[in-house]
């Protein structure tokens, strides 16, 4: 997981709406399947990443970090997220992509993004079909996060590891890449305006407010997924 020396100072959950997408149109069903978003990956468009890089809260260099966003193979496809522990010191109670860190024995992004979800969720990397990567994102704590996609066999077997995830869970693709569901933030803070998205979800009876980096990088993956490609 991440360590985050510096946050902002504000609640992003009650921060107001300022705006959502539904004027945009949602990806196509058929690039939501795993036979369309390997087709996607195998010939990419010419497109670029609409979130790349966060005001920066730290002076220091950032450092390489993978996630991994894992497409579940369901019938309906589904993003596997986490939700970070209670007790951790920075981002306790956040949702996030499995990621963290890339370390020096790491051969590259994709095997730091699958050491960590392996670490953190227990996933079997042969339960990974790995796609390709999304353009890296600087977040404003500190790291240039790579995000590795994958394929995920819905067999998979995972027990999360408690000192760093209270919950793993699973929101359908659909949602996400649904611009109707993408609420646009902006607030003053320490000088400087910091806007985000969050994708909220409704899980039952539970909330999901999925926001900030993830939902960054998800924006970036629904801006892949609706152009078409060249």
């Amino acid at each position: 997981m991440f360590t985050f020396s510096q946050i902002p100072n504000f609640s992003a959950e009650t921060s107001e709406v300022l705006g959502r997408d539904g004027h945009l149109p949602k990806v196509a069903a058929h690039r939501l399947e795993p036979t369309g978003l390997r087709q996607h990956f195998a010939n990419p468009p010419l497109w670029q990443p609409e979130v790349s890089r966060e005001p920066p809260l730290t002076p220091k260099p950032p450092v390489a970090a993978s996630v991994l966003v894992g497409v579940v193979m369901r019938p309906l496809p589904t993003i596997l997220l986490t939700l970070r522990t209670a007790h951790l010191s920075t981002h306790s109670g956040q949702i996030a992509l499995p990621g963290g860190r890339q370390d020096p024995e790491d051969a590259d992004a994709v095997a730091a993004a699958l050491r960590e979800s392996h670490e953190e969720v227990g996933l079997d990397p042969a339960h990974a079909e790995v796609l390709g990567e999304l353009p890296i994102y600087v977040t404003g704590t500190g790291f240039k996060v790579t995000p590795v996609v994958a394929l995920l066999d819905p067999a998979m077997r995972l027990s999360a590891n408690p000192h760093e995830v209270a919950l793993v869970f699973e929101v359908p693709l659909a949602h996400v890449m649904d611009p109707a569901n993408h609420c646009r933030h902006a607030v003053l803070w320490s000088g400087q305006r910091r806007e985000w998205f969050s994708m909220p979800y409704q899980d039952g009876e539970q909330k999901r407010f999925i926001w900030g980096v993830t939902a960054g990088i998800l924006r970036n993956l629904y801006c892949f997924l609706s152009t078409d490609p060249h």
